[in-house]
C-alpha cells in the first residue's frame, strides 16, 4: 500500500516537473519552437576601444579641416593687406622725398659747391642710410639715399661746363642736385629719384 503511493507522489512529481520545464520552454521560446539553441546578441562582441578609435578619427579630420581653412582665410587675409601695406609705404617714401627737395632748396649754395657738400660732382656721390617712415606698430621703413649734383652744360669750365663768356656773359651758375632713394617692400626693391635745379 505504501509502496503504491510512493509510485503516485514519483508521479505527480514528475508531471509537475515536466510541466515546469515545458513551461520554461515555452517562455524562452514563443511560439512553441525550438531550433535547438539561439544566437547570443552581435553587439556583446564588439571591442570597447572600437567606439574610442572612431571618435578618435573623426577629431584628427576634424583638425585637419579647421586647419586647413585656417590657412585659406591667412591667405586671404595677407592677399588683401599687402596691397594696403604697399601703399602706404608708397606714400611714406613719397613724403620723406619732399624732404629731399625742400633740403636741396634751402641749403646754402656755398655749402653745395664746398668740399664737404651733401651733393658731391658725379660720378661722386655720397650714401646714406635713413629711416624713411613708420608703419602701424612702430615698424621703421629705412632706405638708402644716394646724392649727387650735377654742373649744366651752360656754366663756365671752371663751374664744371663747357660756357664761354659769350655763351654766358653773366657767368651763371646752375646745378642739379639729384636725390635717389633705394628701398624695399615685400623683397621688391623699388627706387624714386627727385631732382632740384639751383642757379646763382
Amino acid at each position: 500500500m505504501q509502496a503504491e503511493r510512493g509510485f503516485e507522489n514519483g508521479l505527480r512529481d514528475g508531471g509537475a516537473g515536466g510541466a515546469q520545464q515545458e513551461d520554461e520552454d515555452q517562455s524562452g521560446n514563443p511560439g512553441g519552437t525550438c531550433h535547438g539553441g539561439t544566437f547570443p546578441d552581435a553587439r556583446r562582441f564588439r571591442k570597447p576601444g572600437y567606439r574610442r578609435a572612431f571618435v578618435l578619427v573623426e577629431a584628427t579630420l576634424s583638425m585637419a579641416i579647421l586647419t586647413i581653412l585656417g590657412l585659406v582665410l591667412l591667405k586671404l587675409s595677407l592677399n588683401v593687406l599687402y596691397p594696403r601695406q604697399w601703399a602706404l609705404q608708397q606714400t611714406v617714401t613719397d613724403a620723406y622725398m619732399t624732404y629731399e627737395r625742400a633740403y636741396a632748396q634751402r641749403v646754402p649754395f656755398e655749402t653745395i659747391t664746398s668740399g664737404t657738400s651733401p651733393w658731391p660732382l658725379y660720378p661722386n656721390n655720397t650714401r646714406t642710410t635713413v629711416e624713411l617712415g613708420r608703419l602701424p606698430g612702430d615698424r621703421p621703413i629705412t632706405g638708402t639715399v644716394f646724392r649727387s649734383r650735377t654742373a649744366d652744360p651752360g656754366n663756365l669750365p671752371a663751374d664744371g661746363g663747357t660756357g664761354t663768356a659769350a655763351s654766358n656773359p653773366a657767368g651763371m651758375k646752375v646745378w642739379r642736385l639729384q636725390s635717389v632713394v633705394s628701398y624695399q617692400i615685400g623683397g621688391r626693391q623699388y627706387i624714386k629719384t627727385r631732382t632740384v635745379v639751383r642757379t646763382q
